[in-house]
């Protein structure tokens, strides 16, 4: 890696200044482009996302009995869609703001197993290397009930295997429970941020917990260097699974499912924008290509990420992807956002979507909590401060002239828009931690 010029950085790229300087911050990207011209840059398809669907479906009788909560949807671990009116209503005294579309939320923060997006592809890479092995030797079929994973025989055969994950919390909670639970032995290496409550939960469920001083970087390169003694030990890399993001596309399919049963119609003259909390940047990264894959060129991607931790906007703005860390901006990388806590981007994500993503926008912490008490007054929904990131977005887009322009989107057809927050965490937080959340503003 060449050691970078920061001044001759901030020169060519003007908007790093506010960004050094704590600001938050709006950048919709010019290079986004169709779908058709940034698919091969993904290097995936529309039937490997089919192919994880099934996977998932294979696995759904085994998920249904061995997690109860999923019974209610035969083991697909899914979550609810829902309009937010009372939140519109109090995004729009809070910022002066007339929202004209429809503002609704994916409440990923309440999925099943583990409270969060991560249930998506943290479960989802867990099955696929179980299922790996299992066939490998010879005790199991595609063609089987996977309910059989229930017997003592594959807990024996598991226990034999291990697998170990770097996570600000999270990732580490889906992956923890879920390799526990099929009998994998399991290490959760967790960096500063990560939350007590989480630590203790993973414990619960007999994970071994890793805990570091430093941030999410250190957890994953301790935890990949710890992996890397043992050949039986498989380290799900959040920075660079292609595995980990396919778990997220699936997403895409059935949010459509979800809108062609609420009769939402998604096309050139009915845009659909969503809104997506990212840290490392893998499970909105999943997400987004499945939207794409689902919805084509009338869905807008757009990431947020806090002002302490800009990875993902500082990565694609200057081109320079996971070779750039906000610590070399002097930014300290230090949020009460802890899924969003991270330094470095994911390389792979950066280059696969950059050119299908519209834009990116930062946001303080105090803000998120702000929006976080707002939207527990408004609609009676909890969410951890990461979670609220995606709330601001519809502001920004309605604002930008520009960037609608470009889009050719005028006023009539921003009316029929579809506004979607996707809620990422806080299903599983804690009665006493969410109202220290919520304390926060009174202070």
């Amino acid at each position: 890696m060449t050691e970078l010029n920061i001044d001759k950085l901030i020169s060519h790229f003007p908007l790093l200044q506010q960004v050094i300087a704590l600001e938050e911050v709006v950048w919709f990207n010019p290079n986004v482009t169709t779908l058709e011209r940034g698919l091969p840059y993904v290097g995936l398809g529309e039937q490997d996302i089919h192919d994880a669907s099934l996977r998932l479906q294979r696995f759904a009788p085994y998920l249904a009995k061995a997690f109860p909560e999923t019974h209610v949807t035969n083991g697909i671990i899914e979550s609810e869609l829902i309009d937010i009116p009372a939140m519109k209503l109090a995004l729009e005294t809070h910022y002066q703001q007339p929202i004209k579309g429809r503002l609704m939320m994916k409440k990923d923060s309440h999925l099943p197993i583990s409270g969060s997006i991560k249930a998506r592809g943290g479960i989802y890479e867990v099955l696929t290397h179980a299922e790996k092995l299992a066939i490998e030797a010879g005790l199991l079929c595609e063609s089987d009930d996977y309910s059989k994973l229930l017997e003592p025989e594959f807990r024996n055969f598991f226990q034999q295997y291990s697998i170990a994950v770097g996570s600000t919390g999270n990732l580490g909670m889906s992956i923890g429970i879920m390799s526990a639970k099929l009998g994998f032995t399991v290490s959760v290496h967790m960096s500063a941020d990560a939350r007590a409550w989480k630590k203790s939960k993973l414990r619960e469920h007999g994970v071994n917990v890793v805990e570091y001083q430093q941030d999410y970087g250190v957890a994953v390169e301790k935890g990949r260097k710890e992996a890397e003694q043992d050949p039986r030990c498989f380290f799900i890399d959040d920075e660079n699974s292609q595995t980990l993001f396919l778990g997220y596309s699936v997403a895409g399919e059935r949010l459509k499912q979800q809108f062609e049963l609420q009769g939402i119609v998604v096309n050139e003259q009915h845009p659909l924008f969503v809104y997506l909390p990212c840290g490392v940047g893998g499970g909105p990264g999943g997400v987004a290509f499945g939207l794409k894959m689902a919805f084509g060129d009338h869905v807008h991607c757009i990431f947020a990420e806090p002002t302490h931790s800009p990875c993902m906007l500082l990565g694609v703005h200057s081109g320079l992807h996971d070779e750039i860390a906000v610590q070399d901006l002097g930014i300290d990388n230090l949020t009460a956002a802890d899924g969003l806590a991270v330094g470095r981007a994911s390389g792979f994500v950066g280059r696969a979507m950059e050119r299908l993503l519209d834009g990116y926008y930062t946001l303080t912490d105090e803000h998120m909590y702000q929006l976080l008490s707002e939207l527990n007054q408004a609609e009676g929904i909890q969410l951890e401060p990461s979670a609220l990131a995606g709330m601001p977005g519809v502001i920004h887009v309605e604002q930008n002239s520009e960037y609608l322009a470009r889009l050719q989107i005028d006023e009539s057809t921003l009316a029929n828009a579809t506004h979607l927050v996707w809620a990422t965490g806080g299903g599983m937080v804690p009665k006493e931690e969410m109202a220290a959340y919520l304390e926060k503003l009174s202070v």
